[in-house]
């Protein structure tokens, strides 16, 4: 049976698409309000509309925002906090990557600014409300493709640019935020958990540019992964399931915890700190 939601409000990034928007069916298929933050827009109406059909659920909110610009993050977080007096639980999941080096209009490179920062700025814009709604869970959508983090030069300012490193540090990234947040949600009643849904046919990397590397990724996602709707099964479970009631600060692949070999407090501290000045 699936868990009850009605009277709960949930937040889905990177819902019109993929992972996205398969979490953000189940969610109002369990009766919970649903924040659809989507990109662009006529693909956000259309999943909106694909959803309430199906589901019957008509609670379904479109709100448009891109992750990769910060001034657009801030808005949005200023349009839920305005709307939303209760938020339980935050889907960090959108995403992208890029087969060359752009920069946002905040003048970092793409891939990090999206990746990293886009989870690190919505869940601190939001950190309180969720507090406030406790208990409350945040679920950020990671990657076994982690890897080659340099704190050192996290935009490829001196490195020479490869795209799979970038979503890989980013991914990276991703999980050490995780910890370093279930630390300082200890004792709120608001857990943090990171997951990979393993290889899921989203496209992602066809979506970066040209590129052989990004081609041959996403072929091969398209010959062996999985369907959107297996992939977001464990993150819809980490959302809404009542085994997991409480659990915070662990790495889950396929319903179960894996250990990770990105845990190093000191580092993880730094990462924050880098992160906080960068979306000052």
């Amino acid at each position: 049976m699936s868990p009850d939601l009605f009277g709960r409000t949930c937040l889905v990034t990177g819902a019109s698409d993929g992972i996205g928007k398969e979490v953000a069916r189940g969610l109002a298929r369990m009766g919970a309000r649903v924040i659809l933050a989507c990109r662009n827009p006529a693909r956000g109406a259309a999943a909106r509309a694909e959803i309430a059909a199906e589901t019957g659920n008509q609670a379904l909110d479109l709100h448009l925002v891109d992750f990769s610009d910060q001034a657009s993050v801030r808005a949005f977080a200023s349009e839920v906090l305005a709307s939303y007096p209760e938020l339980h639980v935050l889907v960090n999941n959108a995403g992208l990557w890029s087969a060359v080096r752009r920069t946002t209009p905040d003048g970092l490179e793409l891939t990090w600014a999206t990746n990293a920062l886009g989870y690190f700025l919505i869940t601190e814009l939001l950190r309180e409300r969720l507090c406030e709604s406790a208990p409350a869970r945040i679920v950020n959508v990671a990657s076994d493709l982690a890897r080659d983090l340099d704190l050192e030069d996290l935009g490829f300012e001196s490195l020479e640019y490869d795209g799979v490193r970038a979503y890989a540090q980013s991914k990276q990234a991703n999980r050490m935020l995780t910890w370093a947040l279930a630390r300082r949600l200890e004792g709120t009643g608001v857990t943090a958990n990171a997951v990979h849904p393993g290889g899921v046919r989203t496209g992602i990397f066809r979506k970066g540019g040209k590129g052989v590397t990004g081609w041959l990724v996403s072929t091969a996602a398209a010959l062996v992964g999985k369907s959107p709707r297996r992939g977001a099964d464990t993150v819809l479970w980490l959302a809404s399931s009542p085994e997991v009631e409480g659990r915070t600060g662990l790495f889950y692949v396929d319903r179960k915890v894996r250990p990770c070999r990105f845990r190093d407090e000191p580092a993880e501290e730094r990462l924050w700190a880098i992160c906080s000045r960068m979306t000052s």
